[in-house]
């Protein structure tokens, strides 16, 4: 297709001033902990832009582990592997998925070059819509089998087991399937269990459903639909929150809102309490908005699209809505500005394959910035608890995904603990599940 003359005049010149976009004033660092820094915004017409280019791994190139640590591939070949999930007999379910078609997403002008950068960054594949089953027999570390558990889905994401169901987060529909032990294949259509927002924007796409520890409700995150409100409140409907729904009934309430776009879930067992990785807004700079991970609060409002991190307004949504400043709930701990914190799992005092200084604490999968200079994220971190909360700062645990040139040879996406306890890490970019051990 024709790129349209104005577009080819204007482009040079569009990049130009997004390669001049402001470099962060603070280090990342300051944007991690429970009292992250929050300078003043920095707006500019043209937003900051630095994506990366997206390579993929060269033979039997691997990211680089942490002192003590050893990395190795799980299973390659995958196509776009962004989420994991870990059944009770060890078989390991990968959910190879990309975003649905979203015709009214990102239009015009600025819409068209992020799509080119979202293409540049290796995020606009096709969408394989299947949960491929991964299982090591052996007990090697090594996946020999693997099959296609679902196909025919729409961009499938989070995955739950509860009692003989399995259920499946789609882009729109949350759905139910028969499961029995160590079967590879299900073929019985699903029971929608509830529909989730969708439609023809569907911004954040990516919809995680993880079950209480009774079995009794889902808990399923819900992204925006846009930045920060710019497609109409009205688009916004039961959006960036966490539903709760009641399995005995089916019916759905908002558990908690003004999440921006909450993905990872996970329980804390020893206080019971569900935390979660949220991505916060963009374009306010580089040094800002830290994501975020936190324990939600039964009815807590995080502030989106009014405030970020605590009170601190926005002044960019259209129709502006300051009379729940009060309300507003600080999350818990900052994971840094533009990190893309997408990934979380529990790792439990009895993860023996990975060393004590790596239990008892939270997994975070950083897919990696594109509105930040230098930039932030692209790696796997671990942060330890103690008494419930984050007791210290974040450890490093993968890295190596991006060269200094910019070329992504992998970007991490979801964790998992595997059934012999080492982690495992879905990679989209280098289409390959990597498992990390002492």
């Amino acid at each position: 297709m024709r790129t349209h003359p104005l577009i080819q005049r204007i482009v040079p010149s569009i990049l130009l001033l997004a390669a001049c976009g402001r470099p962060a004033q603070l280090p990342v660092s300051a944007g991690i902990g429970p009292n992250p820094q929050i300078p003043e915004p920095s707006i500019s017409i043209i937003p900051t832009v630095n994506v990366v280019t997206a390579k993929g791994w060269a033979g039997e190139e691997t990211p680089t582990p942490a002192a003590g640590l050893h990395v190795t591939p799980f299973a390659r070949g995958l196509s776009h592997p962004r989420w994991l999930y870990v059944l009770p007999n060890g078989d390991v379910l990968v959910a190879e998925t990309n975003a649905p078609k979203r015709p009214d997403d990102n239009k015009g002008l600025k819409g068209w070059f992020f799509k080119k950068f979202q293409a540049k960054a290796g995020g606009a594949v096709p969408s394989a819509n299947r949960i491929t089953l991964l299982r090591d027999t052996d007990g090697d570390g090594v996946a020999e089998s693997r099959f296609v558990l679902l196909s025919g889905l729409t961009s499938p994401f989070g995955m739950a087991l509860v009692g003989n169901t399995l259920y499946v987060a789609d882009a729109d529909a949350l759905l139910a399937f028969p499961y029995s032990r160590g079967t590879t294949q299900i073929s019985t259509p699903p029971r929608m269990v509830s529909a989730l927002p969708g439609g023809t924007i569907n911004h954040h796409w990516t919809k995680n459903v993880v079950a209480s520890p009774d079995g009794r409700r889902l808990y399923v995150s819900v992204g925006s639909n846009s930045n920060v409100g710019e497609n109409g409140i009205d688009k916004e409907t039961e959006r960036a929150a966490v539903w709760e729904i009641d399995l005995a009934t089916g019916k759905h309430r908002l558990f908690a809102t003004g999440l921006r776009n909450p993905v990872g879930m996970a329980w804390m067992p020893e206080t019971g309490v569900l935390w979660a990785s949220v991505n916060e807004r963009d374009e306010l700079g580089s040094d800002l908005v830290p994501d975020y991970m936190t324990g939600l609060r039964d009815g807590a409002f995080y502030g989106w699209p009014w405030v970020y991190y605590g009170s601190h307004i926005d002044r960019r949504p259209k129709r502006r809505n300051y009379d729940s400043l009060t309300a507003v709930t600080t999350p818990d701990y900052a994971l840094g500005p533009h990190t893309a914190s997408l990934g979380l799992t529990w790792s439990p005092d009895s993860a023996m394959s990975l060393p004590r200084e790596l239990r008892h604490g939270m997994f975070v999968g950083q897919h990696g910035s594109w509105n930040r200079k230098p930039r932030s994220g692209y790696k796997v971190i671990f942060v330890p608890f103690a008494g419930g909360m984050p007791s210290g700062p974040p450890v490093d645990v993968l890295s190596g995904f991006v060269r200094d040139n910019g070329d992504a040879m992998g970007r991490p996406v979801g964790v998992a603990i595997d059934g012999r306890g080492a982690l495992l890490v879905a990679d989209d970019v280098g289409n390959t599940v990597w498992r990390i051990r002492q």
